[in-house]
């Protein structure tokens, strides 16, 4: 694992965070898992973004499930590191979504530290049951592509 300085996009929207102390292992390194919950966050925050988060497919009577979840680290995180998650959206499909983060270390050389990938199924609330995406948010996710 080389730790290479990787440029941020800069045509990207981002979010900041700050690794706190429950986000470590006791050697003050982030635990693997918490990668998850920061891809989630990133991810669903450009759902947001994009006119097509939670409360937009709750209103449609629909919501996500997780079907595939995948994490590749490059480098370590540490307590009180800046962290910039920078999410995209990679695939829409009629009752899926797959969206991609990329996890740096800010500072004057922002360093990649991991990237992922969700990929969600599209479910009625009301049974769970896979179900297509509404084309005002399917558009509005291929916008983002």
């Amino acid at each position: 694992m080389t730790e290479a300085a990787v440029p941020l996009p800069e045509i990207l929207p981002s979010l900041r965070k700050r690794v706190e102390h429950v986000d470590t292992d006791a050697s003050g390194v982030v635990h693997f898992s918490r990668y998850a919950s920061l891809l989630e966050t990133a991810g669903l925050e450009e759902l947001e973004r994009r006119g097509a988060g939670l409360a937009a497919l709750t209103a449609q009577g629909l919501d996500l499930r997780v079907r595939e979840l995948r994490v590749s680290y490059r480098a370590a995180a540490r307590f009180q590191d800046w962290l910039v998650l920078v999410p995209s959206v990679d695939h829409v499909g009629p009752a899926s979504l797959k969206l991609g983060v990329k996890v740096y270390r800010e500072g004057a050389e922002p360093l990649l530290l991991a990237s992922g990938s969700l990929d969600f199924a599209i479910v009625t609330q009301e049974n769970g049951v896979p179900a297509c995406l509404p084309p005002s948010l399917s558009s509005a996710l291929k916008q983002a592509q």
